[in-house]
């Protein structure tokens, strides 16, 4: 079994693509953005399957991604 990042929801993340991201990319993601987890009505919660969903700090949606593209932001640049 795969190791995956654990993920919160409301925690702010920077997404790095790894692999499975690459090859098969988001909705609406760049490399280097921070990213929101959100748990969407209807939808798996985070972590489910070693993904979450993502919206932009401006409340826009940003797709599915793996958990693993995503590292915790403390902040600054």
């Amino acid at each position: 079994m795969a190791d995956f990042n654990r993920v919160r929801a409301g925690r702010l993340y920077r997404y790095s693509p790894v692999a499975i991201d690459r090859l098969n990319p988001p909705h609406n993601v760049n490399d280097g953005d921070i990213v929101r987890v959100v748990n969407l009505p209807g939808c798996p919660k985070a972590n489910t399957m070693g993904h979450a969903h993502v919206q932009h700090l401006d409340g826009t949606f940003g797709g599915l991604v793996c958990t693993n593209s995503l590292t915790k932001y403390i902040g600054g640049k």
